[in-house]
């Protein structure tokens, strides 16, 4: 083995597959998105070359830019502040749960595995403001003036596909974080509870702790995941009502391919992976900090 890794023509052999994936797949696509970035294309016709025009539109007078980047931030501090505390509240308790923790992890897990275009169009049903269930049981249980058009005005609209995302992506993170339970060792919990520790101490002074690097790793992912959000929000609102309800990733689709702005869109879309970059980036270097290695 250690043949093998001193040889220099080996190893370049064995890495060179991934480095023409990686630059045919991410490296070339950016570098030409970069190009059409400084050009006032329109996706079909010739094109002039505007340098950073594009790029000081967007920050200078692209209100709906910097919505989409809210609604983005809003997403992605709602899955960290709520989804995963109460992911990781349920996978605590799913373990004392006998004979049912199975069917409890199992029916947990089924929303994520679900089809998005599938859960979504359910989700857009429920919402419906003529025949919808959640107005039709509003109505039933004598709650009338609660009905709304849940997915029509922008501050109901918006809270409805942080929600919706919220329960899609659940599983996810509550499998992980049960992973993480499930993994402490039995010692612990034995030699806790001789020094007379209750089930609560148990759970925030070692299971907590404990679960540091996969928080590290479920919240970078949760903050990405909701940058990144497309296919939820193009399927609930497609960005609407009057672009209230735009992120980052629908914006972009909307100026290059309905508006024919190829160029502009082009220019949000190099924006954007800066963004994710700078997210992640971060978000490493402060959860190493706070949250340590165990």
């Amino acid at each position: 083995m250690h043949k093998i890794i001193s040889d220099k023509k080996t190893i370049f052999l064995l890495v060179f597959p991934g480095l023409v994936l990686f630059a045919g797949m991410i490296f070339v696509p950016l570098v030409v998105s970069l190009y059409y970035s400084l050009t006032n294309w329109d996706g079909v016709a010739g094109y002039q070359m505007i340098g950073f025009d594009n790029y000081w539109e967007i920050m200078r007078h692209d209100s709906v830019f910097w919505k989409a980047l809210m609604n983005s931030i809003w997403l992605g501090l709602a899955l960290v502040f709520l989804q995963h505390p109460f992911a990781i509240f349920i996978a605590m308790l799913v373990q004392y749960c006998g004979r049912w923790e199975k069917l409890l992890r199992i029916c947990i897990f089924i929303p994520s595995i679900i089809s998005t275009f599938v859960s979504t169009k359910l989700w857009v049903s429920i919402f419906n403001t003529q025949f919808g269930l959640l107005n039709h049981v509003l109505e039933e249980i004598g709650l009338s003036s609660w009905k709304q058009d849940w997915l029509g005005k922008p501050e109901l609209a918006i809270a409805c596909i942080i929600f919706v995302c919220m329960w899609q992506g659940f599983g996810y993170a509550f499998l992980l974080y049960y992973a993480g339970v499930k993994g402490v060792p039995r010692d612990l919990y034995e030699a806790a509870m001789l020094d007379g520790a209750t089930q609560t101490q148990l759970n925030l002074k070692i299971v907590l702790p404990l679960l540091g690097p996969i928080l590290r790793v479920n919240i970078v992912l949760a903050v990405v995941s909701a940058f990144k959000q497309m296919e939820t929000v193009f399927l609930l609102t497609s960005g609407g009502p009057a672009n209230s309800t735009q992120f980052l990733s629908t914006y972009l689709y909307s100026k290059a391919f309905r508006e024919g702005l190829y160029g502009y869109g082009n220019a949000i879309a190099i924006l954007f992976v800066v963004i994710c970059l700078v997210v992640t980036v971060g978000l490493n270097r402060v959860m190493k900090r706070e949250v340590g290695e165990f």
